[in-house]
């Protein structure tokens, strides 16, 4: 009799049996978008795995077959009960390699929401896109919490008002959404503001630990139910590094902030690409300050060891984070002051598109054309 095979390996094989049986099949454009872009945990089910062990997986914020795959082997045999055949675990990878076609097709898939900013949206290609993390930095003033209303509205808009058709989970790490700026925008779109923040998923931060808690809790939401399900959806954290300078203060704890961070960072991008969703944060900035022609150096490692790790373009502002948060975000943008009440958008980072520059305003409906 052969022996009979652990919970690890049952796993492994279900998800290396439904990944192979992906890649033999065609991979349109989703048209329906009630159809969910993964493959739901309940799944492996049809592959031997008992109710109990989905149950383990999904209290570790695994919720679909893809996210198993993205698991590293170390943190699946954390998990309580399938911590038997760590040689099995390998298996679960199975053959991540596709053809070229079939990562187009996948693009195709991406959507594209708008910032409210014609302008802004054509140095952005249309906006922010699905399937990756838009981050957009600058100091107070320049509307980076203003976008993240705009765009909450704007995100459940149709796709011919330059919206997603989905919905919208909102996590705030300083305290700054105002339901009343939601109906304004809202107003704008000829959209009713109930309807609009029905629609938003809100949830307050307040740590580090917690925000990454909040950001677990919204991906079993995006699993588990249908609306969150819909193409075009969209996470916000604003902002990703607030709760991060106040929990991690000096050099001695750098390394313990960048890990932590990495890790976040690391989820978001998975649940990008897994949910087919997009993440927009926000970031703020540090200052460098010169005196004398000397830059002076030590009251700025002291407020924010990370923010010297980094030089972008913007002059003497850089964002917050350092390199691991630069690496993450697919697509960087810098926003500053210009004249009056206009305001400057710089395309600082991105995978497709040229940097550039373009202008916008704040106004009563949000981010708009100057």
């Amino acid at each position: 009799m052969p022996p009979r095979k652990s919970t690890t390996q049952q796993i492994a094989e279900s998800v290396a049996s439904e990944s192979r049986a992906q890649s033999r099949a065609a991979s349109p454009v989703q048209d329906d978008d009630d159809e969910p872009f993964f493959d739901a945990i309940e799944e492996l089910q049809n592959h031997g795995i008992n109710a109990q062990d989905i149950a383990k997986l999904k209290s570790a914020a695994l919720n679909t077959v893809t996210g198993v795959r993205m698991t590293p082997k170390r943190q699946l045999l954390k998990i309580k009960g399938l911590s038997e055949a760590k040689e099995a675990v390998q298996k679960m990878l199975g053959s991540s390699f596709s053809t070229g076609i079939e990562v187009s097709d996948k693009r195709k898939k991406v959507v594209t929401i708008s910032t409210g900013s014609k302008s802004v949206d054509s140095i952005l290609g249309g906006g922010i896109q699905t399937q990756s993390i838009s981050e957009v930095y600058g100091e107070f003033r320049t509307g980076k919490t203003q976008m993240a209303h705009t765009i909450s509205v704007i995100a459940q808009l149709p796709a011919d008002m330059g919206g997603g058709g989905g919905k919208v989970a909102y996590i705030d790490t300083e305290g700054t959404f105002r339901p009343d700026r939601i109906r304004a925008i809202a107003d704008r779109f000829g959209v009713d503001g109930e309807a609009a923040l029905s629609n938003i998923l809100y949830a307050r931060a307040f740590n580090s630990e917690h925000q990454m808690e909040l950001i677990n809790e919204a991906t079993s939401r995006f699993a588990e139910e249908k609306d969150y399900r819909l193409l075009g959806s969209l996470l916000i954290v604003d902002s990703i590094m607030a709760l991060f300078r106040t929990d991690f203060s000096g050099r001695g704890e750098l390394s313990e902030r960048q890990q932590k961070l990495a890790s976040m960072l690391s989820k978001l991008t998975k649940i990008a690409e897994e949910y087919n969703i997009a993440v927009l944060l926000t970031n703020q900035v540090q200052c460098t300050v010169y005196i004398h022609g000397f830059r002076e150096r030590a009251k700025r490692e002291l407020a924010d060891p990370g923010a010297t790790m980094t030089f972008v373009a913007g002059g003497a502002l850089k964002p917050i984070g350092g390199h691991i948060l630069a690496h993450a975000s697919a697509t960087r943008m810098f926003l500053r002051k210009g004249r009056g009440e206009e305001r400057v958008a710089k395309l600082v980072d991105s995978p497709d598109r040229p940097e550039s520059e373009a202008t916008y305003k704040l106004d009563e409906g949000g981010w708009s054309d100057v």
